[in-house]
């Protein structure tokens, strides 16, 4: 849906970042919130705007990734594809019927510390979407037919997104495995063909026992409703759902790595070669968290950014190169637990990856000895902040934004603080975070490059693509 909602809002708050802060204190855009939790754990968000007659919903799990079982690698994705498959009381199709037959959109997906479930209707559809909501949270259809089914979309996924794909996201999944070291931070969260078909009805009908219940989720409503209006339909359809133990969340903390990591691949399929580069980041909500949001804007925010333009435009070494703190599976603010900044570059192919990697550093140690110019880092701050704001101007999103960060933070109104966390930065800060986690002992960095540059890096050629399957999803 490409109508977008609540612009007044938005330039009001863009006017007032923009501002003095004095100005800023004086006259705080502060977006609306009400939150309520019900008797069984279930946690809800509302955020009234009547500017346009339609709602946002997001219906958040604390369960991702990172938290699937050993040795079933992508199961915590395969399970959100089994999500809407049905129920006994409104089988497979009933879901999607009722939200886009009335206008509306919905969709899914599955990061490392959460799993979301979004839809944007009418708000006369509001009603329909918790019923539905609501259904699929008391249970599942269980059946193999639908396991099996799901099981082969994943799979046909991970053949169209990763073998069959240049560069096939090795700057997610293969970073990760190199960078981390504990098996909940590190493993494949698309997941292994081995451990997908491992997977039994056993482990489905578990896993929606143990992390499907109403109080390891939280719904975000924004639009046209009250908040007591939503609260009180919340309470009608999900008020009777009761509350389900919840395995106890493992350490997932890990500290920053202490000697750099690096791999080489080739690649059969890519045509120039790529280098990506992470860095382990502060925890969320930490004093290094928001400025390093920030060196994160300044370093790879876009075409104004100091690698851009200190790589790709003034030495010519890189072709492109994008990333950021908790990129791409995430942004800046939605992480809970082990997270990192990642670059991802294609580069010249008369260009060494240790002359890149060289030129990144002098980047960084630029920061670090000479801090950046007050007008530069007040433009990293706009930006940021301009980006963030455009991200809650759909209801959708912005419901969305207020369940992750009252399900990862334990306060919606997170939200609210962001631009105070990052309008305080100082460069001294900037100075302070570059200096302690860029760096080369806690780096990450992968070179692939295209098979036929392979024998003169001296590295081993590529598997051979797995052949394309069709999609067993009706």
């Amino acid at each position: 849906m490409k109508r977008l909602a609540g612009w007044g809002g938005a330039f009001v708050l863009l006017a007032l970042l923009a501002a003095p802060a004095a100005a800023q204190e004086a006259d705080a855009w502060r977006l609306p919130i009400e939150t309520r939790t019900l008797d069984n754990g279930l946690t809800v968000v509302v955020s009234e705007d009547r500017s346009s007659p339609t709602v946002g919903v997001s219906v958040v799990y604390h369960v991702g990734m990172r938290l699937e079982p050993e040795n079933r690698t992508g199961f915590a994705h395969l399970f959100e594809h089994l999500m809407f498959q049905g129920t006994p009381t409104a089988p497979k199709g009933v879901f999607d019927r009722v939200i886009q037959g009335g206008g509306g959109r919905l969709n899914g997906s599955t990061r490392p510390d959460y799993t979301n479930y979004i839809e944007t209707a009418p708000v006369s559809a509001l009603r329909p979407i918790l019923w539905l909501e609501a259904d699929r949270m008391k249970t599942l259809d269980f059946s193999e037919t639908n396991l099996k089914n799901q099981q082969d979309v994943v799979k046909e996924e991970i053949r169209v997104n990763v073998q069959n794909q240049p560069y096939g996201l090795f700057f997610v999944f293969d970073m990760n495995r190199l960078a981390f070291t504990k098996w909940a931070n590190a493993h494949d969260g698309y997941g292994s063909f081995k451990d997908l078909e491992g997977a039994t009805l056993a482990d489905v009908e578990a896993f929606h026992r143990d992390y499907y219940g109403p109080n390891n989720a939280v719904i975000g409503i924004v639009g046209d409703i009250s908040p007591e209006d939503a609260f009180a339909m919340v309470e009608a359809y999900f008020g009777d759902i009761p509350a389900r133990a919840t395995p106890a969340r493992p350490d997932v903390s890990e500290p920053l790595n202490t000697e750099g990591r690096r791999e080489a691949q080739a690649d059969a399929l890519a045509q120039v070669p790529a280098l990506a580069v992470g860095w382990k980041m502060p925890a969320r909500g930490t004093p290094d968290h928001a400025p390093m949001a920030v060196l994160s804007q300044l370093l790879a925010g876009g075409d104004a950014s100091r690698l851009y333009q200190g790589l790709v435009k003034g030495r010519e070494q890189l072709l492109n190169i994008d990333g950021g703190l908790g990129w791409p599976l995430g942004h800046a603010w939605d992480y809970d637990g082990p997270t990192l900044m990642t670059l991802f570059a294609l580069y010249k192919p008369n260009v060494e990856p240790d002359a890149v990697l060289a030129a990144i550093d002098e980047e960084i140690a630029r920061v670090v000895a000479e801090g950046v110019p007050a007008d530069t880092l007040a433009a990293a701050k706009t930006k940021l902040l301009a980006d963030y704001v455009n991200s809650l101007e759909p209801f959708i999103s912005r419901a969305d934004e207020l369940a992750k960060a009252q399900l990862l933070w334990g306060d919606a109104d997170t939200l609210n603080r962001v631009p105070g966390w990052v309008n305080a930065v100082t460069v001294a800060d900037v100075q302070r975070v570059a200096k302690t986690y860029l760096t080369e002992a806690n780096r990450t960095v992968i070179d692939r490059v295209p098979a036929a540059m392979a024998p003169a890096r001296g590295i081993a050629p590529p598997a051979a693509p797995a052949p394309a399957a069709v999609s067993a999803q009706d």
